[in-house]
């Protein structure tokens, strides 16, 4: 089960007063709905005869002819059953009148929702639902009892099941704007999708008032939020209805329509109720609700879905470069604190590759805060068997541009006598090959720290920690970490954005540099001509793949199945579904088996919500199996 639902927001061009139109058009509304397979379909609020009737409230004329409406809906509900209507109609009930969305389905009217705040203007037709919980019989709104419902609920309260466990509940217009809105008591009730029926009149700068306000309620509720506004076609007698509808999911808008004053259209857009879910279960405030049991399943396959290659990193340059800005400043507070506290210097191994780079600029960055001078920094390159003239080259030119304190020990030499004194043949480039300069450089860091009275920065990266690839006791270990709670797919970004800074302005060619050169612990030898031979990604896989599958399988729990499901679709046209089964098994394979590195991390600041140190970030025993994510990966 993928866990979307599709919503419908329907904005029909209603004829105040004209029931009988409106209910034809609410009825077409309803079919097209069901042919995009859409699971709900939201009218507006008194869709049936149009918010701006006024007075005519109070014409019995209008209620019969309601009744029909209703009638006819009802039946047309029934040719559709996969659907679930939610349309707004007045209500009588006695001597008082109710602002009503009814839920209409299966060819019945299942339940009755009336607003709750009522505005100064509408008190004049309009009762507050907020005390209501009566039965309403259902031949006194025009539709024959059936076996299941001979009355119908009239409840603010309700909660609505929609299939697959989805639970839904309504509030309508102003009840949103309430300081204790119907949507607070609904969600921490269990319902995880608002339904607003509306009909807000447009009024310079309110359309953005409303985005943020749904926007901000969808976050606070910890749910979908979908919303939809009266159109144009209204009364303007004073004043013109927006037909403004949107769909927001836990503060991020998903959908909105494209005009401002629009009527006669329908917003589609598919939500994932598993965000939600994830969330609420690592949450205090939300229950589970008990209300009646629905089989239907739900239909939405999350194609309408919007889906990043890189869900780590924001989709425009603006909102990037923020992110990037925000986090470098958060990487470098943390070492800032850490140096001021124990007033000691930092010591990196410089590469030339991405992750040393990243935690180079943090440490010059939080030197230059303490008004310290960036000689301060000691940054060390160790040349080995597989260093590459460009990355060596641009070590050195970094460091010479940054004004740091910069040294060069080779290790060759100290690597090859441990290859003698533990009888390693050199020419045999195994693990114990690679792991031996790992080690040998962390060796150096720890004790050159110790000469210049200074901490060792970690460069390790959350990339590397998620599928294990760094070296136990070599490069695993340091210090203070800057980079531990950032992916793979980020730290190029966060590299541009510092770049494009003044104060790393004279860094910029070579920092650019570095950004292209391929990914590469370079261990193994260079080829003939000197270049790179040894590519991560040819060795454990694309960074993207494996950052995207680290996202969903952490930050929201999904199983091998959705995971495999949204990775297709991502990334069609990049890697076919074979090469992304592939992958997926080897980092639940790398990343159950790596754990034991992670739960002896060095400290380090935290960044964003997917994170993996051990101190409450992130977890796990050792020794878990990953038996039940493999066999599941297997069957895909």
């Amino acid at each position: 089960m993928l866990d979307f639902i599709r919503i419908a927001c329907a904005v029909p061009p209603v004829k105040v007063g004209d029931v009988k139109k409106n209910a034809a058009d609410i009825c077409a509304y309803i079919e097209k709905a069901d042919l995009q397979k859409a699971d709900i379909v939201l009218f507006p609020e008194l869709a049936l005869t149009g918010f701006s009737c006024g007075d005519l409230f109070f014409q019995d004329a209008l209620h019969n002819a309601v009744k029909e409406g209703l009638k006819q809906i009802v039946d047309c509900s029934a040719k559709h059953p996969e659907i679930t209507a939610v349309v707004g109609t007045p209500v009588r009930l006695g001597t008082k009148l109710y602002n009503c969305g009814a839920v209409i389905r299966h060819g019945s009217l299942e339940y009755l929702v009336p607003k709750t705040h009522i505005p100064g203007n509408e008190k004049r037709w309009f009762s507050s639902g907020e005390n209501l919980d009566e039965y309403i019989p259902a031949d006194n709104l025009g539709v024959a009892p059936c076996e299941d419902c001979w009355s119908i609920p009239i409840d603010p309260r309700i909660l609505i099941e929609l299939g697959d466990g989805a639970v839904a509940g309504i509030e309508i217009c102003e009840d949103l704007m309430a300081p204790l809105s119907p949507s607070i008591q609904l969600a921490t009730k269990g319902a995880e999708i608002i339904l607003n029926l509306s009909a807000s009149n447009e009024l310079a700068g309110k359309r953005t008032y409303r985005k943020e306000r749904i926007k901000a309620q969808s976050a606070a509720c910890n749910c979908v939020y979908a919303y939809c506004s009266a159109g144009n076609t209204e009364s303007t007698s004073d004043l013109v209805y927006s037909g403004h509808s949107l769909i927001a999911e836990n503060g991020a808008v998903l959908a909105e329509n494209e005009f401002p004053i629009a009527t006669d259209y329908m917003l589609f857009q598919d939500c994932d109720l598993g965000k939600i879910r994830s969330d609420r279960r690592r949450s205090q405030y939300f229950e589970t609700p008990y209300c009646a049991p629905c089989n239907q399943p739900l239909r939405s396959d999350g194609t309408l879905y919007p889906l990043r290659k890189l869900p780590f990193v924001p989709s425009s340059k603006a909102d990037r470069n923020e992110r990037c800005k925000e986090i470098f400043n958060i990487q470098v507070a943390g070492l800032k604190q850490r140096l001021a506290t124990i007033n000691t210097s930092a010591v990196l191994g410089i590469s030339g590759g991405l992750d040393s780079t990243l935690a180079l600029l943090v440490a010059v960055e939080a030197m230059r805060q303490l008004d310290r001078p960036l000689t301060d920094v000691y940054g060390v390159t160790m040349p080995c068997f597989g260093t590459s003239d460009r990355t060596y080259n641009n070590s050195w030119e970094l460091m010479r541009k940054l004004g740091i304190s910069a040294k060069e020990i080779s290790i060759k030499k100290a690597v090859t006598q441990h290859f003698e004194d533990i009888g390693h043949d050199i020419n045999v480039h195994n693990a114990t090959y690679e792991n031996a300069q790992a080690r040998e450089r962390t060796q150096i860091l720890m004790d050159y720290a110790s000469v210049v009275g200074g901490i060792v920065v970690g460069t390790g990266d959350l990339s590397e920690l998620a599928l294990g690839w760094c070296t136990y006791n070599g490069d695993h270990m340091s210090m203070y970490g800057v980079n531990g709670s950032i992916p793979k797919t980020l730290i190029r970004w966060i590299i541009e954005a510092v770049a494009e800074t003044p104060d790393f302005a004279p860094a910029k060619d070579v920092l650019m540099d570095i950004l292209d050169t391929p990914i590469s612990p370079e261990l193994l030898p260079p080829d003939a001509q000197g270049k790179i031979a040894q590519k991560t990604e040819d060795l454990v896989g694309p960074y993207a793949l494996h950052d995207f599958f680290l996202y969903y399988a952490l930050r929201y729990g999904f199983t091998p199945t959705k995971i495999y499901a949204l990775a297709c679709r991502a990334f069609a046209g990049d890697y076919d579904a074979g090469t992304i089964k592939k992958w997926l098994k080897s980092f639940y394979r790398r990343f159950f088996t790596q754990q034991f590195k992670r739960n002896c991390q060095p400290d380090g600041v935290t960044v964003g919500t997917v994170t993996l140190g051990p101190r409450g970030g992130w977890q796990m025993p050792s020794d878990a199996s990953a038996r039940v994510w493999l066999d599941e990966a297997e069957s895909l």
